[in-house]
């Protein structure tokens, strides 16, 4: 089967190659789409990529039939439509790594050349004049560079600060202490914190809701008198009118943008206007090294998840810690069969509304808690969902969509740092379901209910409950011979000598309507619930 794939900006050629040298892959390189003509095409590709250019709008998803994926080869995904994409089910790929070097290399120059007066100068020796004497600048040492989000490019600024012998604060209340401790960079515990005592303050987050106008008029004014700001994350996150008025009042003694809410920037902006602010058109990821680093993480990752269903670099299926996606296929298989088998022995009880999912996992697993979770939303939903577009991406919004609570813990008593357990709930009824993903080992499941069990969830599981008395696994191993079903695991479980039994077992293929109906009627069977697995 081959895969298309529709590159709609300029890309370096590095990562198309990636992309050219795979077989099942076809890759159209049209980067100047209007967009009538990118709407009337994109029906044809199971795959996107672009720079921050093309606008991945809602009408654009939708009417991407084919959609999987999309590529963005860059860090910020603010001109995608993300919460249309996960609900159709269509993974978003950034390179969130790829131009940091580049982004943190820009902040220094910017800033440098603002504190010495570097444009200033160039352009008055350009003209023929000499003004040394009006040009005394400013020393980067000894200043506090106050940095308000510490993710990837805001510890590489902090990295680089220290060599200029900077004071460091940092604002982001997302971010461990430890990470602060080991960029050695001041924790504030508020933004008025860090503005009150940062003589150059950088901003280094997405923009949110949260975020959208972060630093305003409100922010700036309680700035240090003489303060610097610096915006080179994404426009909106500073407001450029109240900056400008700041600059214009002398308030702040000068500002580095290279984003801006409006892009390209309005030439009647006034902050084109402002007095000691240095503004480049949106050149942080602009290097050689940069483009062709966010091109190559962003093909790999749109590669990988067309050829191997490997969506760990999506960012709206929460990313896996601590372990490689391939390594933990094993537990998604369980959370997702655990789930479709709680929800079918339950519907089997007459519990049709689930109304909660609980995920327990050992501390192995509890790095990719949030990929197992999807995938045990993705096993309660299969075959109740009429979408062909149900996967691990959208399977935990929708789930959210019909009203069912999703929570997940961590728990060490588990028997086995590798296993999980998911719990259905609905009502009064209530069903957990557990098993372990040892790697290098085949995932089993290890309980249904209060049974302990041991087998492995195949294409088809039967899941008996039985009067405990003698004959009744004859009768049914009889009856599914008869009926030409292969068995391969049978595994029979009591809590007591004489009461109820339970018996999961694995067979080869799916079994007819008709045998499960006479497998109701044998003598001390008490419920059949039969499982196929996709």
């Amino acid at each position: 089967m081959r895969h298309r794939i529709l590159v709609t900006d300029d890309i370096d050629p590095e990562g198309i190659a990636i992309l050219a040298a795979e077989p099942r892959l076809e890759i159209d390189v049209v980067p100047t789409l209007a967009v009538p003509e990118l709407l009337d095409r994109i029906d044809q590709y199971d795959a996107m990529i672009g720079r921050s250019a093309t606008k991945v709008s809602p009408e654009l998803l939708r009417r991407g039939t084919r959609l999987r994926v999309i590529g963005r080869a860059g860090v910020g995904v603010d001109n995608v439509a993300m919460d249309v994409a996960t609900e159709l089910g269509i993974a978003v790929i950034n390179a969130p790594a790829g131009n940091t070097v580049a982004v943190a290399e820009l902040f220094f120059g910017v800033m440098l050349g603002l504190l010495r007066h570097v444009p200033t100068a160039a352009t008055s020796m350009r003209e023929g004049r000499w003004d040394r004497s009006a040009l005394l600048g400013s020393e980067l040492r000894g200043k506090a560079l106050g940095i308000v989000g510490l993710g990837r490019i805001g510890g590489e600024v902090a990295t680089r600060a220290h060599a200029f012998g900077m004071t460091l604060l940092g604002y982001d209340p997302y971010v461990a202490d430890a990470r602060f401790t080991g960029l050695r960079v001041r924790r504030m515990s508020t933004l008025d914190e860090l503005l009150a005592e940062a003589d150059v303050v950088t901003v280094h987050t997405p923009l949110t809701e949260e975020t959208t106008g972060l630093l305003g008029r409100r922010e700036l004014s309680r700035m240090t008198p003489g303060a610097y700001v610096a915006n080179l994350a994404r426009g909106g996150i500073v407001d450029d009118s109240a900056l400008a008025q700041a600059l214009e009042s002398g308030h702040l003694r000068g500002a580095a943008l290279d984003v801006f809410a409006v892009e390209p920037l309005p030439a009647d902006h006034p902050i084109r206007r402002a007095p000691h602010v240095l503004l480049t058109p949106h050149l942080g990821a602009s290097t050689v090294e940069g483009q062709r680093n966010v091109a190559v993480d962003a093909c790999i990752g749109v590669r990988d998840a067309l050829l191997r269903g490997d969506v760990s670099r999506s960012i709206n299926v929460a990313a896996v810690s601590g372990a490689e996606w391939g390594e933990l296929q094993a537990a998604m298989l369980i959370a997702q069969r655990a789930a479709a088998l709680a929800r079918a022995v339950l519907a089997g009880q007459g519990l049709r509304a689930i109304r909660r999912l609980s995920l327990r996992c050992g501390p192995e697993l509890i790095g990719a808690g949030n990929a197992l979770l999807s995938a045990a939303a993705l096993g309660l939903l299969e075959g109740v969902l009429e979408t062909d577009r149900l996967n691990m991406i959208n399977a935990r919004a929708l789930a959210e969509q019909r009203g069912i609570e999703l929570a997940m813990t961590e728990v060490n008593q588990l028997e086995s740092p590798y296993a999980l357990e998911v719990a259905l709930a609905g009502g009064m009824q209530e069903l957990a379901v557990g098993g372990v993903a040892t790697p290098g080992v085949t995932a089993r499941i290890t309980r249904i209910g209060s049974y302990h069990v041991d087998v492995a969830p195949r294409k088809t599981l039967i899941v008996l409950t039985n009067n405990d008395v003698p004959g009744v696994i004859g009768r049914v191993g009889t009856l599914l011979g008869d009926a030409g079903v292969n068995i391969a695991e049978w595994h029979q479980a009591r809590l007591a000598q004489g009461g109820e039994a339970l018996a999961a077992i694995s067979v080869d293929s799916p079994v007819p309507a008709d045998v499960c109906k006479a497998l109701l009627e044998l003598p001390d069977v008490l419920s059949a619930t039969t499982v196929n697995f996709r």
